[in-house]
């Protein structure tokens, strides 16, 4: 397991003095790190059709060119002034999915993904805005790094249509990052990384739905499961003066009726568990051709040859109250205060020997448990 070295700093006092506050470096932060995956692979992985990946690139002066991948040839680039960037390589590589580790600080419910970019030199994608926090881990090579501080005079400039920039700003940070050093960048901080030579950088950026995204998607879920359809009731009504008046009881009525079922514990949180785990990126799931039965993983347990391993990048996390759940990739597994120590492993998305699993299947309850997340494809076994 990954962790930052701090120096003067621990994550307590980061997170009072810089989460969301102001920018950071920490040179060294992972000791002899060059990264997870080789430029070679990211470029393979930009070749697949589900991956989500991207190659800007500039001719040295103001104009700037987006393609989208997937990519069968990289030789038309050449050997400056571009870069890749691959989305979620946490979901295709192990190694990278364990740089989660070093955010262990945070609740997993607030990480997206890991994006790897790789850059030549005066490679980059220009001076822009990102909406949530991202630590960006040097892997080899060198970049320079300018980060500003939030400035509303700033304009938005579109080089091109898939591509937001912002104006020049003034940085507090200036810096030549190298292999192993953190930039750690607060939401609407302006910033510019620009490559010295080729070099990776992983960038663990972090999940912020915005107020409309979970308006919608809770809307979505009260309608997929025929909540809500109570219609507005006022009995105690009292004669009005005005009829052409929605006076302040009303609007005040009307705001609660809307908020019924965000206030009811087991819609809200089966609605955030779901939303929350669910990835924004595919998954490699590996659902077994014929469904597993629970005899079958008892079985398998008795082998000390083989071990459960989770699919890299699947989210999952656990709600407590007023019962508890297990949240999988957007779908819910009811708990039991027997089952309840097998997801807290499950969540940890750790590889899992059969001797450790063996002591939880003497309980049906927990064998099933297990089926289902190998049926779903979550969990896989790993000789």
């Amino acid at each position: 397991m990954m962790e930052i070295s701090w120096g003067d700093l621990t994550p307590e006092k980061f997170l009072h003095e810089y989460w969301q506050k102001k920018p950071l470096l920490i040179k060294q932060a992972v000791a002899n790190f060059q990264g997870t995956i080789e430029a070679d692979e990211l470029a393979g992985l930009a070749m697949e059709q589900e991956i989500e990946s991207r190659i800007i690139s500039h001719d040295g002066n103001s104009q700037w060119q987006v393609k989208h991948g997937p990519f069968t040839d990289f030789n038309q680039f050449g050997d400056n002034n571009w870069t890749l960037l691959v989305q979620a390589v946490n979901n295709w590589s192990r190694e990278t999915n364990q740089l989660l580790s070093l955010v262990n600080f945070i609740p997993r419910w607030r990480v997206d993904d890991v994006m790897v970019s790789f850059s030549t030199p005066d490679g980059g994608v220009g001076a822009h805005l990102d909406q949530y926090d991202v630590f960006i881990l040097q892997g080899e090579g060198r970049r320079r790094w300018q980060v500003g501080a939030p400035d509303e005079s700033l304009t938005t400039l579109l080089p091109h249509p898939d591509l937001k920039q912002v104006s020049a700003f003034t940085p507090i940070i200036d810096e030549i990052t190298e292999p192993g050093d953190l930039l750690y960048i607060p939401p609407n901080h302006p910033h510019n990384g620009v490559a010295i030579e080729n070099s990776l950088n992983f960038s663990i950026g972090f999940q912020a739905p915005s107020s409309q995204d979970l308006w919608s998607g809770f809307a979505d879920m009260l309608i997929d499961k025929n909540l809500g359809e109570a219609r507005f009731a006022d009995q105690d009504r009292n004669m009005c003066n005005d009829p052409s008046l929605l006076d302040e009881n009303d609007i005040n009525g009307l705001q609660q009726f809307m908020l019924t079922q965000v206030k009811q514990p087991e819609v809200f949180n089966e609605f955030t568990g779901k939303f929350l785990t669910q990835s924004h990126h595919a998954l490699e799931l590996l659902i077994p051709m014929e469904p597993f039965e629970p005899s079958y993983v008892t079985e398998l347990l008795d082998n000390d040859d083989i071990h459960l391993a989770p699919v890299s990048g699947v989210k999952a996390l656990i709600i407590n109250t007023p019962t508890p759940q297990l949240f999988i990739n957007g779908e819910v597994f009811q708990l039991s205060e027997e089952t309840k120590q097998l997801a807290i492993k499950l969540t940890k998305s750790e590889p899992l020997t059969t001797k450790e699993l063996k002591s939880f299947t003497v309980c049906l309850k927990n064998t099933q448990l297990l089926t289902s997340v190998l049926n779903k494809g979550y969990w896989f076994i790993e000789e």
